[in-house]
């Protein structure tokens, strides 16, 4: 069995310890709540009666959760353990600080623990006359099959849902319309994923998984869920085609079609082989006719030391297209396109 081996004081502080390093390198961007040290907000300018967009989920998947807060993204984060929910109280402090008058939007992955605790966050703002509307992410197309697609996990998609929130929100929409263009083009985001290897949660010492080194698993989840299939290892160009397929099959494309490509690396997967990967489910969506509008390739929602990556797709329609190309910036995350 692998030994843990990582740069961190203890188990115990390892969650508070990066908190606390992100507001020693970013403290004029980012705060946290002084009576609540999990509770993550944005410092950048922002309308005054600008509708709230906050998410909530365990620490080991960064820049997913909280390296969305910023200017044209998220106005705060509730943070919890490692793979672990934050707690109801935790999310309701967060929906709290993110509150301008205008409403707050909850925007999560489908995950048991943080749709408990964000319901029950929700009940405790709605007591202190807090509005708030939720919308839940659930892309991954390997956890279920389209017949039932509300149980499927939220995994990369989020982040263009955070960034179409985030920038309807800042274009003076309502909560109610932001909630609305959310989940519109939540419907036309689709996710898989393929692992390489395991990862270690600090707190439990030992890999969650094992695969032989001849293997990768086909759709695993970004806390070590079980994938769809073991196989054997593919070249780059073979693993984008069984991806691009999966994708496709489940949103099909035609010629003329606008898209967004996500290549994300899943914590230990160098640039190099994302960009090899890039390059075939490009190639594959342009033999479709298709055509991909700003890309992303990086490490965008990890899953700790996990060697592997995952492809997201989003088609773009003439509303989305333009939110998505709207500025943003966070300490782990800029876009400038016009």
């Amino acid at each position: 069995m692998e030994q843990m081996k990582k740069i961190m004081n203890s188990p115990e502080t390892f969650e508070d310890d990066t908190l606390q390093g992100i507001i020693a390198a970013y403290g004029d961007k980012l705060g946290l709540l002084e009576e609540n040290k999990r509770v993550l907000y944005s410092k950048y300018p922002a309308d005054a009666h600008k509708v709230g967009i906050v998410t909530g989920g365990g620490s080991g998947h960064l820049p997913v959760f909280l390296g969305y807060v910023g200017q044209g993204l998220l106005d705060a984060c509730a943070v919890g353990n490692v793979f672990a929910s934050p707690s109801a109280r935790t999310m309701a402090d967060a929906i709290t600080k993110a509150d301008r008058g205008s409403g707050v939007l909850c925007l999560y992955g489908n995950y048991g623990g943080d749709r408990l605790n964000f319901d029950m966050a929700c009940e405790m703002a709605d007591m202190d006359g807090i509005k708030t509307e939720t919308v839940i992410v659930s892309d991954d197309v390997a956890s279920s099959p389209a017949e039932k697609a509300d149980k499927r996990r939220g995994v990369a998609g989020m982040v263009y849902a955070f960034k179409i929130a985030g920038a309807a929100a800042d274009q003076g929409m309502s909560l109610h319309e932001t909630a609305e263009v959310t989940k519109r083009a939540l419907s036309s985001v689709r996710t898989i994923g393929v692992a390489l290897s395991p990862c270690i949660v600090p707190r439990v010492g030992t890999p969650g998984f094992s695969i032989a080194d001849d293997e990768m698993e086909v759709g695993m989840g970004i806390h070590g869920e079980k994938g769809i299939s073991v196989e054997k290892m593919m070249t780059a160009d073979e693993t984008a085609g069984k991806m691009f397929s999966a994708l496709t099959e489940d949103m099909p494309l035609k010629r003329g079609d606008e898209i967004s490509i996500m290549i994300n690396g899943l914590g230990g997967t160098p640039l190099e082989e994302q960009f090899i990967v890039y390059r075939a489910v490009c190639r594959l969506a342009e033999q479709k006719g298709v055509v991909v509008i700003m890309p992303h390739i990086g490490e965008f929602a990890t899953s700790m030391e996990m060697a592997g990556l995952s492809v997201t797709m989003i088609k773009l329609d003439k509303e989305l297209k333009e939110l998505l190309l709207r500025p943003a910036k966070s300490p782990f995350y800029t876009n400038c396109n016009k």
